[in-house]
């Protein structure tokens, strides 16, 4: 599990929130519905309950990984304690239906009426997502000249594998 903290980039024109990367141990901070203005990852390592997005409830478990887009509806119920992983990022951060040729999770993490916003996560994409948060929070920690470009790749990766 990453160790608790909170990573945060603001847009520097506009003062909004762009990626914000952050731990969720022993704690829900998703137990009321949430309208957010970015896409939404959530990997949950540990913990079950129910998920409530677009008028539909869902249940999760250890190791799912949550998707949701900009103002998308949703609510997390939770039996026990939950301990996630958490990336929000703002289209104008990392645009999916720019990138959607390199990534192609548009109609597969995000914007599928079709589909729960959730997938199950196998041991290797967990490693590997891990691995990539790893390497965020270190970029996020050392800011450099192409940071950008190095954050926006290491979210292709996560998007890829997931």
């Amino acid at each position: 599990m990453i160790q608790k903290s909170s990573h945060t980039l603001i847009n520097p024109h506009t003062g909004n929130l762009a990626f914000k990367l952050y731990s969720v141990e022993n704690d829900n901070p998703f137990d009321h519905i949430q309208r957010l203005n970015y896409y939404s990852l959530i990997l949950i390592s540990k913990g079950e309950g129910s998920l409530k997005a677009d008028f539909s409830e869902y249940k999760f478990s250890d190791n799912t990984l949550l998707a949701f887009s900009p103002f998308q509806p949703f609510m997390l119920k939770a039996k026990n304690i939950i301990q996630a992983i958490v990336i929000h990022f703002h289209p104008d951060f990392f645009c999916i239906h720019k990138h959607q040729k390199e990534v192609a999770c548009n109609g597969v993490l995000f914007n599928n009426i079709y589909h729960p916003p959730l997938v199950t996560v196998d041991e290797a994409a967990k490693v590997s997502f891990e691995i990539q948060v790893k390497q965020i929070i270190d970029e996020l920690k050392n800011p450099k000249l192409a940071q950008y470009e190095i954050l926006v790749s290491h979210l292709k990766i996560l998007l890829i594998t997931a």
